[in-house]
C-alpha cells in the first residue's frame, strides 16, 4: 500500500455508499479505501431475509479473505439492520461501523414532532427500525415509507441518466403529514443512495424540510474507531472499487473514476 496501514472497506449493495466514502476519505486521508458494491445482488429490497442474510455473510468472509481490512464500514441500511449482528458474530476480530436510520437525531432535532423515514422495504419493516423508534422517538410521530423504486431511480441519476420529476414526487409524497397544525418537518435518509438525489427531493417537496444525510456521522464514527496514524500518507493510487458481478458498464467506471476510485480484482463473482 505504500505504507503499512490496512485500507478500509466500504461496502454497498450499489453505488450508493458512495455518498459515506466521500465523507470518510475526507476525515480518513491516510488511508486507503476499498469500495465493495454488491451490484449482482442488488437491489436488496426484493431478497427475503435468510438468503440475503447468508450472501452477506459468505460475501464478506471472502472479502476478509482477499483484502484484510482495517475496518469495514457496511454502507448500507439494510444490510446492516438485517445482518450486523450475525457479521460481528461471525468476525469478532473485525471492527464494523453500520449504517442505521438517523431516528435518533431526527427525534431530537424535529420541532414539530413529526419525522418520517425515507426507506427501502426491507429497512422499513426491520424490527430493528422500530426498536429504534420505540428508544429515541417515542414523543415523536414517526411515519415509515418504503420506496420500492428510489434506490434504483438514484442509480440511474448518478450515472447521468434521466429521471422523471412526476415519478420522483410521487416516491416522496408519503413523507408529508399534516396533523393538527403542525407539519413534518425532518425526512430521514434511511438509503445511502438517496442523498444523490436530495437536490431533487429539496425542488419537488411540498414544503421545505430536513433531508437528514447520516454519511458524515457515519465517516467520524470510523474516524473515532480508527485513530490517525502520525506522519501516515495516503498510499498512491490504491483506491479502488470492486463489483461482485466482476463486469461493472461503462458508465460505472466512469463514475468510480470521478470519485478516484480504479475497479479492482473481485473477491468472488456471485
Amino acid at each position: 500500500m505504500g505504507n503499512d496501514l490496512k485500507p478500509v472497506l466500504v461496502f454497498d449493495s450499489g453505488i450508493g455508499g458512495l455518498t459515506v466514502l466521500r465523507e470518510a476519505r475526507v476525515l480518513m486521508p491516510e488511508r486507503g479505501f476499498i469500495y465493495v458494491a454488491d451490484d449482482a445482488g442488488f437491489p436488496y429490497g426484493g431478497w427475503e431475509e435468510a438468503p440475503l442474510r447468508q450472501r452477506i455473510l459468505d460475501l464478506f468472509a471472502d472479502l476478509f479473505r482477499a483484502y484484510d481490512p482495517e475496518v469495514v464500514i457496511v454502507a448500507c441500511n439494510t444490510a446492516f439492520t438485517l445482518a450486523g449482528a450475525d457479521l460481528r458474530r461471525a468476525f469478532p476480530d473485525m471492527r464494523f461501523i453500520g449504517t442505521v436510520p438517523a431516528i435518533k437525531p431526527a427525534a431530537e432535532r424535529t420541532r414539530s414532532g413529526l419525522v418520517s423515514v425515507l426507506a427501502t422495504p426491507g429497512t422499513v419493516k426491520r424490527a430493528y427500525t422500530r426498536d429504534l423508534i420505540q428508544s429515541f422517538a417515542g414523543k415523536c410521530h414517526v411515519r415509515l415509507v418504503g420506496s420500492e423504486n428510489l434506490a434504483r431511480m438514484a442509480e440511474a441519476y448518478i450515472r447521468g441518466e434521466p429521471v422523471s420529476d412526476e415519478t420522483v414526487a410521487a416516491e416522496i409524497a408519503p413523507c408529508f403529514v399534516e396533523h393538527d397544525g403542525a407539519r413534518t418537518d425532518i425526512v430521514v435518509l434511511a438509503c445511502t443512495h438517496y442523498p444523490f438525489l436530495v437536490n431533487v427531493f429539496r425542488r419537488l417537496a411540498p414544503w421545505p424540510v430536513d433531508w437528514l444525510d447520516p454519511a458524515e456521522a457515519i465517516a467520524r464514527q470510523a474516524r473515532r474507531l480508527v485513530p490517525l496514524v502520525e506522519g501516515a500518507e495516503h498510499p498512491a493510487g490504491f483506491d479502488f472499487a470492486v463489483f461482485t458481478s466482476g463486469n461493472p458498464d461503462f458508465s460505472t467506471r466512469r463514475l468510480m473514476q470521478g470519485f478516484g476510485l480504479g475497479t479492482g480484482p473481485c473477491a468472488r463473482s456471485v
